[in-house]
C-alpha cells in the first residue's frame, strides 16, 4: 500500500524536497510520552542529529522531549527551537572551545564527557566563567549491536567513550576538580537496533559497573541509555510507529535502577524516521542493455544513506497506478554510487512522475550536501501544504 500525500500540492512545487506528515510525527511523540510516563524516572530527549528542520524541532519540543546535541550547531538550533537549556545534553567527542563556552553560557543540563583531556578543558573553561559545569561520563561498554558496521558506537574498537577500565580513574580525577560536577554515565551502543537482547546486554553492563562504583562508595544521579531503538523501512505505513512499549519495558525490566536515579534516553530516528519522505520527480526513462533506469532529480546529495550504508528505503511512484516494472532508480549525480536501488519493482514509470522515498525522516534533510554545486533540497510539512 502506498502512503498517502497531497500529490496537487506536491505538483506545484519544486523538486526534489522533503515532506514531512505532522500527523504520524506527533501519534509517535504521543506514544513516546505515554510509554515513557509509566516509569516515572525516565526522561526523553531528542537527538537533534536525526533531523534539525525547524518546524519538525519545534513540534518536538512542544511535546516537551529535551535535546541531545552533538555540537554547538545543534545547542543553538535547540535553543532556537525554544528546547529549555536544562534539558539539553551535549555530547561528542571532539569538542571545540566554543561549543563548550556555549554550553556554559546557557547552562546546560549536562555535557557527556569522552576523555580525561576534554573533562580538564571544561574545567578550566569553566573556572574562567566562575561556573560549574555537570558532567557525565561517556562509557564504552564494549556491548555490540545488530545493526551496521558504520553505525555501532559501543565497541572497543569505536572512537567512542571512555574505556571501562579507565572508568575509575576519570571518575577520580572529576572528583578532584572544583568546576565540573560528576552527576552520571552515558551509554550509547549504536543505531537502528530492533533486537531488544542488544539493551538486555547493554542493560546488564550498566549494573555491573553500577554495582563497581557503589562497591567504591559512588553513587549515580543520572545514567544515560542513548538512544538506537530502529524503524521499519520495508514497511513504513505498516509499523510507522516503532515498539516503544516494548523497548522502555526493556530498560525498566533489566535495568537495576536505583530509586533515586533518572534513566535518560536520547531517541533520534525512531521519533522522526518515518514521518518523512523525500519526493522527486522522473527526468527520464533510459532503456539499458538488459535493464531500465528510472533518472530522478534527487541524488545522494539529497539522501545519501543508501550510497553510504547500503540502506533500504521503500520506493514508491504515487502518481502512476499502471502495471509493476523493475527499474534501477538511480540520481543525476556524477557518481556511480548515486543509485537508491536496483531491480525496484515500481508502477510504469514516466517523465514527470513523482517518487517518494519513504521512511527518509532521519539522517535524509540534516545530512543533504551541495555536492556537484546542487541546492539543499527544502523541507515541508503536511500542516503548510493543507
Amino acid at each position: 500500500m502506498k502512503g498517502t500525500f497531497p500529490i496537487d500540492k506536491f505538483r506545484e512545487l519544486r523538486t526534489p524536497f522533503y515532506y514531512y506528515d505532522t500527523k504520524v510525527l506527533r501519534e509517535t511523540l504521543s506514544c513516546v510520552r505515554t510509554e515513557a510516563a509509566k516509569y516515572g524516572n525516565f526522561d526523553v530527549h531528542y537527538a537533534v542529529k536525526a533531523n534539525a528542520n525547524p518546524k519538525v524541532l519545534s513540534i518536538i519540543r512542544e511535546n516537551g522531549l529535551g535535546a541531545d546535541c552533538v555540537s554547538g550547531g545543534e545547542v543553538r538550533a535547540a535553543i532556537k527551537a525554544g528546547f529549555p537549556t536544562n534539558k539539553i545534553v551535549f555530547a561528542g567527542v571532539g569538542k571545540a572551545d566554543w561549543e563548550i563556552n556555549l554550553g556554559l553560557d546557557y547552562n546546560i543540563f549536562c555535557f557527556n564527557v569522552e576523555s580525561i583531556p576534554e573533562l580538564e578543558i571544561i574545567n578550566e573553561l569553566a573556572a574562567a566563567k566562575g561556573k560549574v559545569a555537570n558532567v557525565a561520563f561517556r562509557i564504552n561498554p564494549n556491548v555490540g549491536a545488530h545493526t551496521h558496521a558504520n553505525i555501532t558506537t559501543g565497541l572497543a574498537e569505536n572512537k567512542f567513550g571512555i574505556s571501562m577500565q579507565d572508568m575509575d580513574n576519570v571518575i577520580d580525577v572529576a572528583l578532584e576538580m572544583k568546576n565540573v560536577k560528576f552527576i552520571g554515565l552515558h551509554f550509547h551502543i549504536g543505531s537502528q537496533i530492533l533486537d531488544m537482547s542488544d539493551f538486555v546486554a547493554l542493560c546488564n553492563r550498566v549494573n555491573e559497573l553500577q554495582d563497581k562504583l557503589e562497591s567504591h562508595r559512588i553513587r549515580i544521579e543520572h545514567v544515560n541509555v542513548g538512544g538506537g531503538l530502529g524503524i521499519d523501512y520495508k514497511h513504513p505505513n505498516r509499523q510507522a510507529i516503532p515498539d516503544f512499549k516494548d523497548y522502555f519495558e526493556t530498560y525498566a525490566e533489566h535495568l537495576k535502577l536505583r530509586s533515586y536515579q533518572t534513566l535518560h534516553f536520547e531517541l533520534g530516528r525512531a521519533i522522526t524516521g518515518q514521518c518523512g519522505s523525500l519526493i522527486s520527480r522522473v527526468l527520464y526513462v533510459k532503456q539499458g542493455a538488459n535493464k531500465k533506469f528510472a533518472i530522478l532529480d534527487a541524488g545522494m546529495t539529497d539522501l545519501i544513506r543508501p550510497a553510504l550504508y547500503q540502506a533500504y528505503h521503500k520506493i514508491e511512484n504515487i502518481t502512476s497506478e499502471e502495471v509493476v516494472e523493475a527499474y534501477d532508480v538511480v540520481g543525476p549525480i556524477c557518481e556511480s554510487s548515486d543509485v537508491f536501488g536496483k531491480a525496484i519493482d515500481l508502477n510504469k514509470v514516466k517523465r514527470g512522475d513523482l517518487i517518494a522515498l519513504r521512511s527518509a525522516g532521519a539522517y535524509g534533510e540534516i545530512m543533504a550536501s551541495s555536492y556537484n554545486c546542487r541546492e539543499l533540497p527544502k523541507g515541508y510539512t503536511s500542516d503548510e501544504l493543507v
